[in-house]
């Protein structure tokens, strides 16, 4: 069954609401960044690749206001703790360890010079956590916009981002490279962002086609990015391309990676040969998705599940049974194609079907994955939303 994204003004006045229960404050500032999923282009990000997210309408708000002191309270509708942080200080990693996203921006702002005061704020989320949807960038980007309410200042959308991937890999340890933060921040109602991972320039891409539907289905196991399988598989990348003696993998051909197959040795040539064949079937995916040729879209799409579980191996059981099911359903049945989207290690896929038949298509995926598996799935729909901002 397909679930409803929950509304974001209905968040924002929850938010206000408990942050007036939980800190006495009133809220002056709220902030709001979605989640993103990625329709095709994983792990290349941090490889010059090009990639094809876009903002999902569902959104991480921070509620909040000035509190006339030099410390931040922070609480969130997870628990009954709240993060004290003493902000006339740099920021430095600490306990809890949810709070370090927020230590990360708050220490970015530091750095060009700005003095954050003190203030009270309460963290609402409707991106489902550790399921591959980019939640720590929407915290992170969320953060950052409500920084710049609370300084009365605006960041450049491209700095800011680029702000919160510090972040990230500074405070959180998950050298992650810049599609996340790019996709939170740059996001726009019915467009992708195409982003050149080289150039660090992002396109809005047209996606307003009312008879196409993007299923996410969230397979409710969870990974967790920084426990050295992300580290260690970019690692891989990186001495690939040493290996090769490229500047770039944008200048690494196929032919480069099979010439040089068992001097690479395993399984460095396997990640160079995803990193390889996920540029091109990304840039072919935005161009048959232009055209609506979706017999060409398809095959790219399950081409890349296969080329993230058998060369990336990032994949696992879960996400493969989900591809599976939706690969049975196939074109006759509405499902354009599918692949896991993430980072991997759990998480989830993104389904691209036809919106007539998304309500049977989500039901089948759900009832057949409980099947297998015994794990009742997460399903919604969503269409490219706004990217991160201050609710007015």
């Amino acid at each position: 069954m397909l679930q409803l994204n929950p509304d974001l003004n209905d968040l924002v006045t929850d938010a206000a609401a408990a942050l007036a229960a939980r800190l006495q404050t009133t809220a002056t500032i709220t902030a709001a960044a979605p989640g993103r999923v990625n329709l095709i282009g994983e792990h290349i990000d941090y490889c010059d690749g090009f990639v094809l997210p876009f903002a999902i309408d569902r959104y991480i708000v921070i509620a909040g206001a000035a509190n006339g002191t030099s410390e931040a309270r922070i609480a969130t509708a997870l628990g009954d703790s709240i993060a004290v942080l003493d902000v006339s200080n740099p920021q430095e990693p600490s306990e809890p360890k949810w709070a370090n996203y927020i230590r990360g921006v708050i220490r970015g702002f530091q750095d060009r010079g700005h003095s954050v005061p003190g203030f009270d704020a309460f963290i609402l989320s409707s991106v489902p956590g550790g399921a591959g949807l980019s939640s720590s960038a929407a915290l992170e980007c969320a953060t950052a916009t409500f920084l710049e309410g609370l300084l009365d200042t605006r960041l450049e959308t491209k700095e800011k981002a680029l702000l919160s991937q510090k972040a990230e890999h500074d405070f959180a340890n998950v050298p992650c490279g810049i599609m996340d933060q790019f996709a939170s921040a740059f996001g726009k109602p019915n467009r992708l962002v195409l982003i050149d991972c080289r150039s660090g320039e992002p396109e809005l891409v047209p996606f307003e086609n009312p008879d196409l539907t993007v299923l996410i289905s969230n397979t409710m196991v969870h990974h967790e990015l920084s426990d050295g399988g992300y580290a260690s598989r970019r690692k891989n990348t990186e001495d690939g391309l040493k290996m090769l003696g490229k500047q770039s993998w944008r200048d690494v051909t196929e032919d480069d990676v099979r010439g040089n197959w068992d001097r690479l040795g395993d399984p460095v040539n396997r990640r160079a040969r995803h990193v390889v064949g996920e540029i091109a079937r990304t840039v072919a995916a935005a161009s048959a998705l232009g055209r609506n040729d979706f017999e060409t879209l398809g095959p790219l799409m399950y081409a890349s599940h296969e080329s993230l579980r058998d060369d990336f191996e990032v994949s696992c059981k879960e996400l493969d049974i989900m591809v599976d099911i939706a690969r049975k359903i196939g074109r006759n049945g509405g499902v354009i194609g599918a692949r896991m989207t993430g980072g991997g290690f759990g998480g989830s896929t993104v389904t691209l079907c036809e919106s007539r038949k998304a309500s049977d298509i989500a039901e089948t995926l759900a009832s057949e994955y409980e099947k297998i598996t015994g794990i009742t799935p997460q399903i919604f729909a969503s269409r490219p939303s706004l990217g991160a901002h201050l609710v007015v």
